[in-house]
């Protein structure tokens, strides 16, 4: 069995966010006891990622490390109208991914004792961002 869910994370400044509470908000009522759920996030300048979800210094330091890989305001850059955290954006986004699959046992997401959820907001005023979930049993 399949089911879909779309729906829209609230707005995030720039930076590493834990949304695994908000992930599961949404989708527990569909959760089965064995299967798998996919998120896909439908943008180009964020990403979602597993990472520590421990301590937040994790999420800063992600954020920084991603600013000392990918820079703002570099020369060769030709798509720039749209500001220069843009194609930086597009960049990060590219090299950590718009989708996960998790598996589910027991009726709850299996994550390992130190994993979460992330959204990896690039842009300086993303937006709220849509995320497909579909579970199958």
């Amino acid at each position: 069995m399949i089911n879909q869910v779309e729906f829209t994370l609230q707005e995030r400044r720039r930076g590493c966010h834990l949304i695994t509470s908000e992930i599961i908000a949404q989708i527990s009522h569909l959760l089965p006891k064995t299967g798998l759920l996919h998120l896909f996030v439908k943008h180009t300048s964020c990403a979602i990622s597993i990472n520590e979800n421990a301590d937040p210094d994790v999420r800063n330091d992600m954020e920084q490390i991603l600013n000392h890989i990918v820079k703002e305001n570099e020369t060769y850059y030709l798509h720039t109208l749209e500001g220069a955290d843009d194609m930086p954006a597009h960049a990060k986004s590219s090299l950590f991914g718009v989708s996960l699959t998790i598996p589910i046992t027991n009726g709850h997401l299996n994550l390992g004792t130190w994993q979460g959820i992330y959204l990896c907001e690039f842009r300086n005023y993303g937006g709220p961002r849509k995320i497909v979930a579909t579970i199958y049993s």
